[in-house]
C-alpha cells in the first residue's frame, strides 16, 4: 500500500476532497459522520490506536481504517485531528510537514510553546490550519459578532454538569478557552490586565474558574466556567454604548435592548426590547463545511492557527493567575 509522503497542494475544486479523521473517540466519530454525509467529500479513512473503534466506524461508514497514520493512503487532501490535546503537536506535525490541510480540535496544544510550533509548521508548509473553536460557528455568535460594535463590558457564563471526558485538563483549557476566543474576536484591543481565581472540586485540576480581562480600549470581560454545576447554562451578554445584546448559546437566539424615543414630558428614552431572529445551525457541521470550503478555494479559515495560539496564551495567563491565588 502507498503511504503518506509529501502531499501536493493541487487543484481540488473540481473533485471530491479526500479526508481522513485521526482519532475516532466520541467527537472524532461525529467528525467522520459529518464528512461521510458531505457530497463534496470522500471520507477515505479513519485512524485510531483502538482497533475496535476503527472497525466500528469503518463498518458504519464504509471507509478504510488504520491504527497508524503511517499506513494512510498517500493521496489524502485533508485531515481532522481529534486526538487528546497532549498528542496535537506530533500528530499535526506528521500532516503539516506533508502539506496536508489540517482541521485541529481545540485547544491547538497544551502549551504556548507547542502551539507556536504548530503555527510555524503550518506557515512553512502553506497548508491550511483551522482550529476547532466550535462556538465561533454558532449562528447566534456569528450574528452577535456582526452587531456588537465597540463592546464595553462582556459577561459570559459557561456552566455544565460533571462528565469524565476531558478531565485530563483543567476547566480553563476544557471550557473557558471557548469564551476567551470569543472575547478576543469581539474586542480589537490588547489586554492590559488579567485577574482570575478558581478551585478544584472533583478532579485534581481546577474545575471552576472566573477570569476578568481588561483591555487597553477600556473594555472589560468577565468570564466564568464550571464543569461541576447542577445544570447547563451557557450565555453571553455584551454591553455597548448603543445597546445590550444577550445570547443563549444553546438555542442560538439573540435579544437586544436599546434606547428608543423620549416620550413627551419624559427625561430619558424608552427602552426597546426585541428578539433578533437567528436561523439555528449545527455548529460542528458548519465548522467542518467551512474547513472544506477553505480547502476547495484555498482561503483563510475563520479560526486560524494564530487565533488558536493567542487563545492558549491568554488561557495560560489565566491559569497562572489562578495558581497564584490558590
Amino acid at each position: 500500500m502507498e503511504t503518506v509522503v509529501d502531499g501536493k497542494m493541487d487543484e481540488v475544486k473540481n473533485r471530491k476532497i479526500k479526508v481522513a479523521v485521526i482519532g475516532v473517540g466520541y467527537l472524532g466519530k461525529i467528525h467522520a459522520k459529518i464528512y461521510q454525509g458531505m457530497p463534496n467529500v470522500d471520507l477515505v479513512a479513519v485512524v485510531d490506536t483502538s482497533s475496535s473503534a476503527v472497525n466500528a466506524v469503518c463498518e458504519q461508514f464504509g471507509c478504510q481504517g488504520f491504527t497508524n497514520v503511517e499506513d494512510l493512503p498517500r493521496d489524502i487532501d485533508a485531515v481532522s485531528i481529534v486526538v487528546p490535546t497532549s498528542l496535537h503537536l506530533p500528530v499535526s506535525e506528521f500532516f503539516l510537514r506533508r502539506k496536508i490541510h489540517t482541521m485541529l480540535e481545540k485547544p491547538i496544544a497544551p502549551s504556548v510553546v507547542e502551539s507556536q510550533k504548530i503555527v510555524d509548521m503550518a506557515e512553512e508548509s502553506g497548508a491550511i490550519l483551522q482550529i476547532g473553536h466550535l462556538e465561533r460557528f454558532n449562528a447566534g455568535v456569528m450574528k452577535l459578532a456582526e452587531l456588537a460594535a465597540n463592546p464595553r463590558f462582556i459577561e459570559i457564563h459557561r456552566l455544565g454538569t460533571f462528565v469524565e471526558r476531558a478531565t485530563d485538563v483543567d476547566v480553563v483549557t476544557d471550557l473557558m478557552i471557548h469564551d476567551i476566543d470569543i472575547v478576543l474576536s469581539l474586542v480589537d484591543s490588547p489586554i492590559r490586565h488579567i485577574s482570575a481565581t478558581g478551585t478544584s472540586v472533583v478532579t485534581d485540576h481546577v474545575d471552576i474558574a472566573n477570569a476578568r480581562l481588561e483591555f487597553d480600549s477600556g473594555a472589560v470581560a468577565n468570564v466564568t466556567a464550571s464543569r461541576v454545576s447542577r445544570s447547563q447554562f451557557r450565555r453571553i451578554r455584551v454591553f455597548s454604548k448603543q445597546h445590550y445584546l444577550g445570547l443563549n448559546f444553546a438555542d442560538q437566539q439573540l435579544e437586544e435592548v436599546l434606547p428608543g424615543e423620549v416620550k413627551p414630558g419624559g427625561r430619558f428614552p424608552e427602552l426597546i426590547n426585541r428578539k433578533i431572529h437567528v436561523e439555528p445551525q449545527l455548529p460542528l457541521d458548519a465548522e467542518l463545511d467551512h474547513f472544506i470550503q477553505c480547502v476547495e478555494n484555498n482561503t483563510t479559515p475563520l479560526v486560524t492557527g494564530q487565533h488558536g495560539l493567542v487563545a492558549v496564551q491568554v488561557a495560560e495567563m489565566v491559569r497562572q493567575k489562578i495558581a497564584s491565588s490558590m
